[in-house]
């Protein structure tokens, strides 16, 4: 049983000392510096970006020679940084991709999702709508990003997981399961890594 649930804990907090949006912020800082996901330069992907925590890390990643886009269904609060876009888009939408292109086109370097679901209580729904937005993140990330690029996505561990994971290894040439320290002790959410997407077979 995990601990009971403390909204104010010690990455919240931090998250305020540093000026993050959210504590989310530190579990990509923990994947960018496992992995190396982001770089001066890059054009960097985020779905479910409010209220802009990645965006925050991401931004500051890649720089002004970099393109940073947050996509959510709720409104972003606006950036300074001029290299940083945003835009509400439902990504289950089936015209999600050309909303998003008309943001910025593709490619791009990395393509991240911190989707969750609202959540009923009721753990195989949940379970199995964290799934369709994971799934739904790999799509436009294979549709989106460049050969090579990485892609990082949440979903809730549940019995279709494996299925999703051999997904993620048909596309990327190296596939992590990632559970960031600054997850919640009573959360099932995990994080998968997707590195080196594979050029499409013509």
């Amino acid at each position: 049983m995990g601990k009971p649930y403390r909204p104010k804990d010690h990455y919240f907090q931090r998250a305020k000392q540093r000026g993050f949006r959210a504590r989310s912020a530190f579990k990509l800082e923990e994947l960018v510096q496992r992995f190396g996901l982001l770089r001066p330069g890059g054009r960097v992907l985020d779905l479910g970006s409010a209220p802009g925590g990645f965006l925050q890390v991401i931004a500051r990643a890649v720089g002004p020679s970099g393109l940073a886009v947050g996509v959510d269904l709720v409104p972003v609060r606006p950036f300074s940084e001029q290299w940083v876009r945003t835009a509400v888009v439902d990504v289950l939408a089936d015209d999600a991709r050309e909303l998003v292109e008309a943001v910025a086109s593709g490619p791009y370097d990395a393509v991240l999702s911190d989707m969750a679901p609202k959540t009923t209580g009721v753990r195989a729904t949940d379970e199995a709508r964290s799934l369709r937005l994971a799934e739904r993140a790999l799509e436009l990330a294979r549709a989106l990003g460049r050969p090579g690029s990485s892609f990082v996505t949440k979903l809730f561990m549940g019995g279709d997981f494996e299925v999703f994971r051999a997904q993620v290894r048909e596309a990327y040439r190296e596939v992590k399961v990632v559970r960031p320290e600054a997850t919640r002790s009573a959360s099932n959410e995990i994080y998968l890594v997707g590195l080196g997407l594979r050029a499409p077979v013509d």
